[in-house]
């Protein structure tokens, strides 16, 4: 009875080993499916976005340009000559007004021009005096100055190009949608590229511009200060004699 029962096992295992009915299992258990290779990288991505990509590189570009042009500006008209007050001081209690003058335009900067403007103004009245070298610091100020609203348009529409470019990503995730009548990752993902690195974009070019704008006009604003006080001091030096 034994020996049958043993027979008719190994019966049925050859034949379900011959019709392949244990073969799935452990097909399943020793193979894994390869998974794809990963050979997207940034340039592709960005790519995918190449409609706002393009706008938002020239106004990156435009604004690098103009942070370099000013910073180089500013930073040569803010370089302080610190004997200068002191010999426009001396010559002009020496009566030599004309060197003092081609000095101060010798010098050239902001504050050494607005100082011969006052120094050609001596015997007329303080007030006219004051208003000749406020006319000329303003003017100064005004051409360093040159260009910053570049940046200052840069750092509030380059957001909204980004937030153009993510409408248009809804848009193409919303057609092929509708096109391929399935909602699957390989089929939205170009849209979701467009969405994301437009925003991405649109804000980096927008940050930077937003910061460079503010930065260079605090340096100005220190520039203007420091004016301010040169022109006090200049003026306290022309009230002198009469003390």
């Amino acid at each position: 009875m034994l020996s049958f029962i043993l027979q008719i096992t190994n019966t049925v295992a050859t034949a379900m080993a011959d019709t392949g009915a244990l073969q799935p299992a452990v097909t399943g258990i020793q193979q894994a499916t390869p998974l794809p290779p990963n050979e997207i990288h940034v340039f592709d991505i960005i790519a995918q976005a190449w409609i706002i990509m393009i706008p938002l590189s020239l106004l990156l570009l435009m604004s690098i340009y103009v942070m370099v042009e000013r910073l180089l500006t500013i930073s040569k008209a803010s370089k302080k000559n610190v004997t200068l007050l002191a010999s426009v001081k001396d010559m002009i209690n020496s009566g030599n007004l004309a060197n003092a003058r081609n000095m101060c335009k010798s010098v050239n900067t902001p504050e050494a021009l607005m100082l011969e403007q006052g120094i050609s103004r001596i015997g007329q009245p303080m007030q006219e005096i004051r208003e000749a070298m406020d006319k000329a610091g303003s003017s100064e100020l005004s051409s360093l100055e040159k260009n910053m609203s570049i940046l200052n348009i840069t750092g509030r529409i380059a957001p909204m190009f980004g937030f153009i470019g993510t409408i248009i990503g809804v848009i193409e995730i919303f057609y092929k949608i509708s096109v391929a009548k399935t909602v699957e990752i390989d089929v939205i993902s170009s849209g979701l590229y467009v969405k994301m690195v437009s925003s991405c974009g649109g804000l980096i070019v927008g940050v930077i511009a937003f910061v460079g704008f503010h930065w260079l006009n605090a340096r100005i604003d220190r520039l203007a200060h420091r004016m301010e006080e040169t022109q006090i001091a200049f003026l306290d030096i022309l009230n002198e004699p009469s003390k």
